[in-house]
């Protein structure tokens, strides 16, 4: 199969639209061609295109800052001379100065198909910038890595936020191309938009979403492969509690643990609460030291997800599910447990972290109340996950 990247490089009719055009790229370091070459120097090496500016989103163009909330400063690119303006620095949308340095943007970002990964509301700043400035955007689609299934709550109203772009799941299902169509409808924005399709992607076919064939590289410091990719939608909850979420090891984002937990104990009444929810994927028991972050130099005991292997079942898996079970699971065995990490999230000091990622209360009031069961976190969660489904079915363009 082809991403849209590589459609773009070896097919010149596709380009043709470019010929004469300023041509800017929004990039990441995952943004490369099947021979990893990466984008920008694929690009630069066209002679009808006329580069003169890229962005980088949140971790930089060069995917160097580690954390959230670390910015990005701009720069000039010293190999091809030209600005590279941070979209997580100084500012997170696009200035006029920045606007003015192009004509098309080509935005090639490889998402996890979920909607606290900042990247999506960065497409959504950009696509309104080029309405307000006459621009023309064009997304060189890659694949969701967690495939088509739905997830989750919908954002709700008055929780938007830089990791909360508009009322969607937190698993949504769709293609940065799709989503690009879905912000434009939602948003009502008038804008000259293009999605270089890929060719051949199947979210049904071997790899469930990320095809067998290719290289995955990181598209932020803690997305190393993609069980984390898979695993996302729930375990990205566990940043805003004070249980790890495995940075500083070797697995981000695939695993959650603490000094003075009992992982067994946990594993045992998931098993007990909700065992469906369970499903497609192994647990296991696992001992950890973060070298950085939270619990930094003290062992942990936890669980590690493994959404991977002949134990996967994609359309089984469910990962924010399967999260939100093992922190109810923690409330129910430990009492009184300072699950909630009270901190500034994503540059939202008001309210809880917690909620920030999830886009309002609900979840959390579910976790906390002793009393609440599997059907009432179904009841909440289950007819957003069909609305939601519904309403992007005729955007899927594969």
């Amino acid at each position: 199969m082809k991403f849209g990247i590589d459609r773009l490089i070896e097919d010149a009719e596709l380009r043709k639209p470019l010929i004469g055009k300023r041509v800017a790229l929004l990039a990441h370091p995952a943004s490369v061609t099947h021979n990893l070459t990466h984008s920008l120097d694929a690009l630069a090496s066209l002679d009808e295109i006329d580069l003169t500016a890229a962005f980088g989103p949140q971790h930089g163009l060069r995917g160097d800052k580690q954390d959230n909330m670390i910015e990005s400063p701009d720069f000039d690119d010293p190999v091809h001379g030209i600005p590279v303006f941070s979209l997580y620095g100084e500012v997170r949308r696009p200035t006029g100065q920045s606007m003015s340095t192009f004509d098309v943007i080509l935005i090639d970002l490889q998402d996890l198909g979920c909607r606290i990964y900042t990247f999506i509301t960065t497409l959504r700043y950009m696509l309104e910038a080029a309405a307000e400035h006459g621009k023309t955007v064009w997304v060189l689609d890659r694949p969701n890595p967690a495939g088509r299934p739905i997830e989750g709550t919908i954002l709700e109203d008055g929780w938007e936020s830089f990791v909360g772009a508009g009322p969607m799941p937190m698993r949504h299902g769709l293609t940065m191309g799709e989503m690009g169509h879905w912000l434009i409808r939602h948003f009502n924005l008038d804008v000259d938009y293009k999605v270089i399709e890929m060719d051949g992607w199947q979210p049904e076919g071997p790899g469930f979403g990320w095809p067998e064939d290719r290289i995955w590289i990181n598209p932020s410091p803690n997305a190393p492969n993609v069980n984390m990719a898979r695993a996302y939608a729930g375990t990205v909850m566990l940043e805003g509690t004070m249980l790890s979420e495995g940075r500083g090891t070797t697995r981000p984002l695939e695993l959650f643990g603490a000094p003075d937990i009992d992982a067994r104990a946990i594993i045992a009444e998931m098993q007990r609460v909700a065992p469906q929810w369970l499903e497609g994927c192994l647990l296991r028991e696992i001992w950890f030291e973060p070298t950085f972050h939270k619990h930094h130099g003290k062992l942990c005991n936890g669980v590690q997800i493994h959404a991977e292997g002949q134990a996967y079942d994609h359309h089984a898996f469910r990962p924010w599910r399967l999260q939100a079970l093992a922190l109810k699971a923690i409330a129910a065995l430990k009492p009184g447990y300072e699950l909630w990490r009270d901190f500034p999230y994503e540059y939202e000091e008001d309210k809880l972290a917690f909620d920030v990622i999830n886009g309002g209360p609900s979840l959390r009031e579910w976790i906390e109340n002793p009393s609440s069961s599997r059907d009432d976190l179904d009841a909440i969660a289950t007819p957003d996950e069909q609305i939601w489904g519904e309403m992007v079915r005729e955007l899927y363009l594969y």
